[in-house]
């Protein structure tokens, strides 16, 4: 068996480490703002998105060093997006990985700040990354539709639409392919763009991959929302039924959704298993399914 989560905590050293020399220091004039970025993008998660391009770099042939810088901005892109989904507009979280939300520790507006400035950021660290210029331009767009309108953002307007009525499958299928799964698979594109792979198969498979983990996530965090151990999680549970939203879990039952994701991992193994010589994309794809924070 691949030994997944020594892997995992070894990317998550490295990135926390990259990312902290990529952030912004405090500036006398801009501090707060600085500190709040850095409150948001450091010091917890499991740095999943950037451990995904690492392990798509690896597939495709790709540098480490573009692999990092790449998967750095998108985990800024993540917490930026962390940042504005707990602000009171939104989801109204007082809690993130066991400690105030950015809004609560630094005050509303400067959260909102401090989310635009690592969404920016971001695209910043993307231009500058050890890369050939063809890949920080694919990177480029792939970042910005995953994060814009046409993925994420988009996957967040159609929550807030949604909140309160029932949603068939097929719709919440699209608002998590669009809210959790662009990102996942930009995340697994950008690794194959770090060895020159932008097309083909061993691309499009990495698709295919990420949008069944991806939806294999949200699944499972729905069932977390639901049943899961707060001290575990390090966040409020069951906020998603006193909003209001359908989830797997109201939509399924427990068993059903934990069976749906089954089927979804199986999915994505088989999508990459020609490419997956180690069982590093397999053992990944197990290790979400069965967390339980």
């Amino acid at each position: 068996m691949f030994p997944i989560e020594t892997e995992l905590a070894a990317c998550a050293k490295t990135v926390e480490e990259r990312l902290a020399a990529l952030l912004p220091d405090a500036d006398p004039e801009t501090a707060l703002i600085s500190q709040a970025m850095r409150y948001a993008a450091l010091g917890g998660g499991k740095r999943i998105r950037p451990y995904l391009t690492f392990a798509f770099a690896k597939v495709s042939g790709g540098d480490n060093a573009c692999a990092l810088d790449l998967g750095c901005a998108l985990e800024m892109i993540h917490a930026y997006s962390l940042v504005h989904d707990d602000l009171p507009a939104m989801d109204n979280d007082v809690l993130r990985r066991g400690k105030p939300t950015c809004h609560v520790a630094y005050g509303e507006a400067n959260a909102i700040l401090a989310g635009d400035g690592l969404l920016t950021r971001a695209f910043g660290v993307v231009a500058n990354a050890p890369a050939s210029d063809a890949i920080r331009c694919r990177a480029t767009a792939e970042l910005a539709d995953a994060a814009g309108y046409a993925g994420m953002v988009g996957g967040q307007t159609l929550d807030i639409l949604t909140e309160g009525k029932p949603v068939a499958k097929e719709t919440l299928i699209k608002l998590q392919h669009l809210k959790t799964g662009a990102l996942i698979r930009a995340a697994c594109r950008l690794g194959c763009m770090c060895g020159g792979t932008f097309d083909g198969a061993l691309y499009d498979a990495a698709g295919n991959y990420a949008d069944k983990i991806g939806l294999a996530f949200q699944v499972i965090d729905d069932i977390l929302d639901g049943v899961g151990d707060p001290a575990l999680l390090g966040k409020s549970v069951g906020k998603d039924e006193k909003s209001g939203k359908t989830t797997w879990l109201s939509l399924l039952g427990e068993t059903g959704a934990r069976a749906y994701a089954a089927t979804l991992t199986r999915e994505a193994i088989n999508a990459v298993t020609p490419y997956d010589q180690d069982g590093r994309l397999a053992s990944f794809a197990a290790f979400l399914l069965e967390r339980n924070k």
